[in-house]
This record gives C-alpha cells, structure tokens and sequence, in this order.
C-alpha cells in the first residue's frame, strides 16, 4: 500500500486520488479554525507560496476531533480560511483522523510514523513530510511551527 493508493474528498466535494501528487513533496496537516494552533494557517500558507513552484503541495484535512474545534460546514471552513490566512492550498472536506472512523489515509500516515502517543493523532495540526515518491519521512508535533520544517522540504525538494 501506498499513499498513492488512496483518494479524499476536496472541500468543493470532488473525489481527488493523490496519485496526483505523484513527484511532489507533500505537508498533509489536520486542521481546525478555532484552535490556538489556527494561526499556523498563516505559515503554511507562507511555505505554500515559498515551494510550490519548485514541486511542494500543502494538503489541509479539517477535523473537528479535537475539543469540537472545527465545527463549521466545509464551505465556512474554506471562507475562513481564506478571508483570514489567505488559504490556496487544497482544503479538503473534514474528517476523522483517529479511531474507528479515522479516514484511510490517516490510518496510513499514523502507521508510517509514529508520534509520542503511539499512533494516534495527538490534537489539530500535526503534520506529516512526505517525499517525491509518497514516502512519509517525518511526522511533526501540533505545536512545530510550519517555518521551522522549511529546511526539511528543502531537503526533499533538492532530492
């Protein structure tokens, strides 16, 4: 299996395979419009604009698992996002990322790097590196600041 394998829900509720991102390095990160972590929109956004000409996608999966923080319609989500971060990444439509109903693709990244809760998510915007060829390289804390992992999708680009 690989995260090619899989596909997701955008948030305009197109079907999309990421074996579209096939020879991109991704960030895939659970996020939440009314966490203390919310702002870190902004600075994903900053490496958005920073990396994507040179092959970088951010992939933005909402989830409302964590204190009821995403409890907007993925349409409201998108609004927000963009009129107060200025969002192009891909926004996705909210899902589960732990337990039984944890989407497939999060069961996958949760397998391929662990965190210091096992495998389990441990609240919004922890992040997962993956390289050109789909491999997850690096998993990073909810509290890592996106400018701090600039150096590591350096790394990956330059591969």
């Amino acid at each position: 299996m690989s995260l090619y394998d899989f596909s997701a829900t955008l948030n305009n509720g197109k079907d999309k395979k990421l074996s579209a991102y096939k020879g991109k390095v991704l960030l895939i990160v659970n996020t939440a419009s009314r966490c203390g972590n919310t702002p870190q929109y902004a600075g994903m956004q900053e490496l958005y604009a920073r990396y994507r000409e040179r092959g970088f996608e951010i992939l933005a999966f909402p989830c409302n698992q964590f204190g009821h923080q995403e409890p907007g319609a993925d349409d409201e989500i998108k609004e927000f996002c963009e009129t107060n971060y200025g969002v192009e990444f891909p926004l996705f439509a909210k899902i589960e990322v732990n337990g039984d109903e944890a989407h497939p693709l999060y069961k996958f990244l949760k397998s391929e790097k662990t965190g210091l809760l096992g495998d389990a998510i441990k609240w919004n915007f922890t992040k997962f590196l993956v390289d050109k060829r789909g491999n997850v390289v690096d998993r990073y804390a909810p509290m890592t600041p996106p400018r701090s992992i600039a150096a590591d999708i350096e790394k990956e680009l330059a591969k």
